[in-house]
């Protein structure tokens, strides 16, 4: 295997060298649901966990497999698991901790659809989430209690685009015995921040490690840096008998295949029991995008600068939003945090308000307007009507929603071109 800490190399050869059958160097689409054993002691020891195989496709795919080793190579994690999509991601993470009458402590700072997942959907579950203000890192330690299970924030949250305290959260927890789950969708290769302390990554791969808008999927990558047995009472999905796998208990399962119990539960309860696999081929379409994905990068941040430069300077609105603007604690975390570019998303609100906002939408003719980001092409959308229009107005304002705000994803066209279609649009709004 090659051995380099570099992402663009990582993501070109990490998990996998070539196919032991064929030779080839491409990694194959296993388009399977099934796989033979090799005999019944064999059959017996994969479903004991004595060793880890391909059961069911559900389970483990080798096409997945390659990704997720991929991918927490590139992260500098323990393990990977492959998921559906990034709300799946996000809600594996907490469900892997959570149970009815527990809480988690998150970021107010937060996609609209994750924001809805955590205070109604995961609340009638029974699992409370407790918002804390990600301008004040102690925020998170007053609102812990003894059924606080995990933190959870996002790296670069749009709207506000303002970089999470991963670090300073980060150690209240540990010194605490809470570990941090971040959501690294929107600064992949530029943040890693399982280096940062948080224990938990996750991503959508939908946007920018696929990057060519043709495949949903989510990844949650275990960091094997935090202690589950530390503080045993706040961690009984991991430390308590599971029922539902002949009373084992997963940090002591996991323990001879490495520091991956919490990986290991999520692979084999809820993968297994909620069903929200990665298919195959969305995994092989993930991998081909994932290869040029820190190349790319480069090419989103620098747009994404000259773009926001840009917006700050023009006449119809009002404020511009994108990290290499900001100054004072805020300009800090982003230098602390992200290296070798700010990020792609912009954000920006006209002086028109929502009608203004809306024109400029629909007098783009280059950039598209849909509900995503981290395309290679550029893309833009209004939150207030759109990803966040599930939130109440209070909710909104919360996250940053205002009603003439746009929020860009920045691509990797030639900038000239990217300028030209925005001032055609400003013009028209």
């Amino acid at each position: 295997m090659v051995d380099s800490k570099h992402p663009e190399t990582l993501a070109v050869h990490a998990g996998y060298r070539n196919d032991p059958t064929t030779g080839s160097v491409a990694v194959p689409l296993y388009q399977t649901t099934s796989f033979q054993f090799n005999d019944t002691q064999h059959a017996e020891n994969l479903f004991a966990l004595k060793e880890l195989g391909n059961i069911y496709t559900r389970i483990m795919n080798p096409t997945n497999d390659a990704l997720e080793q991929r991918l927490s190579a590139i992260e500098g994690g323990a393990a990977a698991l492959s998921l559906a999509s990034g709300q799946s991601a996000s809600s594996y993470t907490v469900l892997n901790l959570c149970r009815s009458g527990d809480n988690f402590v998150s970021s107010n700072n937060l996609y609209g659809g994750t924001w809805n997942l955590f205070a109604n959907t995961l609340k009638d579950l029974g699992i409370e989430v407790r918002y804390a203000d990600a301008a004040d890192p102690e925020s998170f330690r007053e609102a812990t209690d003894d059924r606080t299970r995990c933190y959870y924030a996002e790296t670069l949250p749009n709207p506000k685009l303002n970089v999470f305290p991963i670090r300073e959260v980060a150690d209240i927890g540990r010194e605490l015995g809470v570990p941090l789950i971040v959501d690294n969708t929107a600064a992949p290769s530029i943040c890693r921040p399982l280096d940062h302390g948080a224990a938990v990554v996750m991503y959508s791969t939908t946007k920018y490690l696929t990057g060519n808008g043709t495949s949903i999927g989510g990844i949650m990558i275990d960091g094997g840096n935090f202690d589950w047995e530390a503080n045993k009472e706040r961690f009984p999905t991991l430390n308590e008998p599971d029922p539902s796998y002949h009373g084992a208990v997963w940090t002591e399962a996991a323990k001879p295949l490495g520091p991956i119990a919490y990986i290991l539960r999520a692979r084999v309860v809820l993968l297994r029991d909620l069903g929200a696999c990665m298919s195959p081929f969305n995994a092989f379409q993930t991998i081909q995008g994932l290869e040029t994905m820190p190349l790319r990068m480069e090419r989103h941040c620098e747009n994404g600068e000259k773009v926001a430069k840009y917006l700050s300077q023009h006449g119809k609105i009002s404020h511009a939003i994108h990290p290499s603007l900001q100054d004072g604690e805020m300009r800090r975390r982003a230098d602390a945090y992200l290296s070798g570019g700010y990020g792609a998303l912009v954000g920006f609100e006209l002086k028109g308000g929502k009608e203004a906002g809306m024109k400029f939408i629909d007098s783009l003719k280059m950039l598209y307007h849909v509900a995503n980001i981290g395309d290679a092409r550029s893309l833009a959308i209004h939150p207030a009507s759109t990803t966040h229009s599930q939130l109440s107005p209070e909710e909104q304002v919360q996250t940053g929603v205002t009603p003439g705000y746009v929020r860009l994803a920045i691509g990797i066209e030639h900038i000239d071109d990217i300028l030209a279609d925005l001032e055609q649009a400003l013009e028209a709004a």
